[in-house]
């Protein structure tokens, strides 16, 4: 069976990450993902993912106990993108919205944190549970202290706390919550939108948001300025960018073709 299945419309790919019984990601799947990611970064007719996990329980706990008492070490083959296939993955300049369908603890909040927005269902539940067997969240150690206030980071990441979607939302870490019948349509509505509009504009924000991360705001931009990033050094020159002046300057909706 295929721990992952892809359903592509359009420009728009979902990925269901599909492992009964609680969607846990060994070393195999975890390539599997990151050949998904990859494909879907480099395939220019694509502009938007969605992840989610199959059923209604489980979005992804994280690492496989089993599979890691079978053989797979922890620090084994994870793949192209690292573990889940999104994590590390470079270069990712196109928007992946996480569509979290119930729980999401250890690695699989960390595979949510790797998404550009995160929509919850009613039901999802959320947790860094690592510190309680003696080891280190590290991936949400790097990512979540950026995503929400850092007080509110280390105590889910000292204590290993279960917080509901509700206050994920209070924080800022989820973007929305529905209800868990709604959830794949919301997801897919926001997609939609997404992948209306203009991807060499969203490939320059993500490359911007990288680059900046650990850089002073005027040597940030300065860099922009100087067109010394590679996606805006494409957009500036695009056939994409004169169209949204032609198109606001004729007052009709533009026609963005990537390039």
């Amino acid at each position: 069976m295929n721990p992952v299945k892809t359903k592509r419309d359009g420009a728009i790919l979902e990925v269901t990450l599909d492992r009964p019984k609680a969607n846990a990601i060994d070393l195999a799947t975890s390539r599997v993902m990151g050949e998904v990611f990859r494909d879907f970064r480099d395939d220019p007719d694509l502009r938007v993912a969605i992840l989610t996990g199959g059923g209604e329980k489980f979005f992804c706990p994280g690492w496989d106990l089993k599979a890691a008492a079978d053989g797979d070490a922890v620090d084994g083959d994870y793949g192209v993108g690292g573990f889940g296939g999104l994590q590390e993955l470079r270069d990712m300049n196109k928007p992946v919205i996480a569509a979290v369908n119930g729980i999401a603890c250890g690695g699989g909040l960390e595979l949510a944190l790797s998404a550009d927005m995160i929509i919850a269902a009613d039901h999802a539940s959320f947790a860094l549970p690592e510190i309680r067997s003696g080891t280190v969240a590290d991936a949400a150690s790097v990512k979540l202290p950026k995503r929400i206030p850092y007080h509110v980071a280390m105590e889910l990441l000292l204590t290993g706390r279960w917080f509901d979607p509700q206050e994920a939302k209070n924080w800022g870490l989820v973007n929305e919550i529905v209800s868990g019948d709604q959830l794949m349509d919301r997801a897919w509505e926001l997609a939609r939108l997404l992948a209306s509009g203009p991807p060499l504009v969203y490939a320059a924000i993500k490359e911007i948001v990288r680059d900046a991360e650990d850089s002073k705001f005027q040597d940030a931009m300065n860099r922009i300025t100087g067109r010394q990033l590679p996606t805006v050094d494409t957009l500036y020159g695009s056939e994409d960018n004169l169209e949204g002046a032609r198109a606001f300057a004729e007052k009709r909706d533009p026609v963005w073709k990537g390039r």
